[in-house]
């Protein structure tokens, strides 16, 4: 595959900037200059600590990996989002549609202002940053969410940062059907939850859009259902003409009511995590999970009192037919593996033991890490060994509550 020719999205996080630095090495061997690289790492470390728990450091050394990688795409891969600020987890973590909202905006104002305090300016750096939304069942709800997203995320950066560029007051955004909703209990049903979630996300304004298979609460999903999940999207796009205008309810009161109410509130939440010291001293304190505990939980009793309806779940209970289910072959993680141990073995191990100590003397200093950890990668160390040696300057930070 030709990097300069295509645009790559990886989900990855605490090792973004090794499994980056390794696209990169790959772009330099096809003669592709960093300048002409398209994609996004989605990198967000505080959701990891909010409600994923894939985190390895503690959160002051992973937020400088952060912002490295980050500071380094301005500089050098400037086509390239360096993150995707993630409040998709937090909601299939339990909370609801303001307190994604609220937690995601509050992260992307942490990032945003530690950009600055290492020198950076934020019309240089704010059109980099992405963001990446669930949208759930709550047809209304979710396009409020996304209208007062863009809204609060605007005047932020006018108001608060300085920003004077147009582009820097615009939030562009990914969304992602919301697989939590996908029930288990007559599957072939989630083809309905998806394609209305599909269509707010549209409605909301989504730039990019992902949708989930019917069969993802079962099994990773199935050739014929990942092809019905394109196709929702394809229909949406070129049946119904829901993506001819930008924004199809500005002006309705019901919908402006509803935004200007999610805005508040996700407001006055920003502001608790602002009078906390910021979002790693919130984090510190477990004011995250606290908030989304409580969330959940209050989710669960609706269900059970069926105050809260799911269809094949808790009302309409009829048996469904189990789809076709993918299984995965072991013997592709087998191939992997022997593909692992002949690379350590034809690879020239002293230099990878001299580039990953180059590391772990850069990770005692400030300098920015990404040009270790591609000198690094380039003498092919492997993501476990450069992960290692910076953990072995950075040290380990426990799983909450554990």
């Amino acid at each position: 595959i030709e990097l300069g020719k295509v645009s790559t999205s990886m989900t990855i996080n605490l090792p973004a900037p090794v499994i980056f630095a390794m696209y990169l090495a790959v772009a330099r061997k096809q003669g592709v200059p960093f300048k002409r690289i398209r994609g996004t790492c989605q990198t967000d470390i505080l959701k990891e600590y909010i409600a994923q728990n894939e985190y390895l450091y503690p959160p002051e050394p992973s937020m400088r990996l952060v912002l490295d990688l980050i500071e380094y795409c301005v500089k050098e891969v400037p086509r390239f989002y360096p993150i995707s600020i993630s409040g998709y987890h937090i909601r299939e973590a339990g909370a609801d549609a303001v307190q994604e909202l609220a937690f995601t905006l509050a992260d992307g104002r942490d990032y945003a202002e530690r950009l600055v305090e290492r020198g950076l300016n934020v019309d240089d750096f704010a059109s980099h940053l992405s963001f990446f939304f669930d949208v759930h069942n709550s047809f209304f709800e979710e396009i409020a969410k996304l209208r007062a997203a863009r809204s609060i995320w605007a005047k932020m950066m006018r108001s608060e940062f300085g920003a004077k560029k147009e582009i820097s007051w615009m939030l562009p955004m990914h969304c992602q059907t919301a697989g939590v909703s996908l029930a288990a209990q007559q599957p072939l049903n989630n083809l309905a939850r998806v394609a209305y979630q599909a269509m707010a996300g549209v409605l909301g304004g989504t730039q990019s859009l992902h949708t989930n298979s019917y069969d993802e609460a079962l099994a990773l999903p199935a050739d014929e259902a990942v092809m019905l999940a394109l196709r929702t999207q394809q229909i949406l796009a070129l049946e119904t003409g829901v993506s001819d205008t930008p924004d199809p309810f500005g002006g309705s009161y019901f919908l402006e009511s509803l935004t200007g109410e999610v805005e508040t509130r996700a407001l006055a939440l920003m502001k608790r995590i602002k009078e906390q010291g910021g979002v790693v001293p919130a984090l510190e304190k477990g004011f995250f999970h606290r908030e989304i505990a409580e969330s959940a939980y209050r989710f669960e009793k609706e269900l059970n009192a069926k105050q809260r309806r799911i269809v094949g779940v808790n009302t309409h209970e009829t048996p469904g037919k189990v789809p076709h289910l993918l299984k995965i072959d072991p013997s592709v993680e087998k191939g992997q593996v022997r593909r692992l141990r002949k690379l350590r073995r034809e690879r020239d191990n002293g230099k990878v033991q001299a580039r990953l100590a180059r590391l772990r003397d850069a990770a005692k200093g400030r300098d920015n890490l990404l040009p270790p950890i591609l000198e690094a990668v380039e003498a092919y160390a492997t993501v476990g060994e450069v992960t290692n040696s910076l953990k072995d300057v950075f040290g380990e930070y426990p799983v909450f509550g554990g």
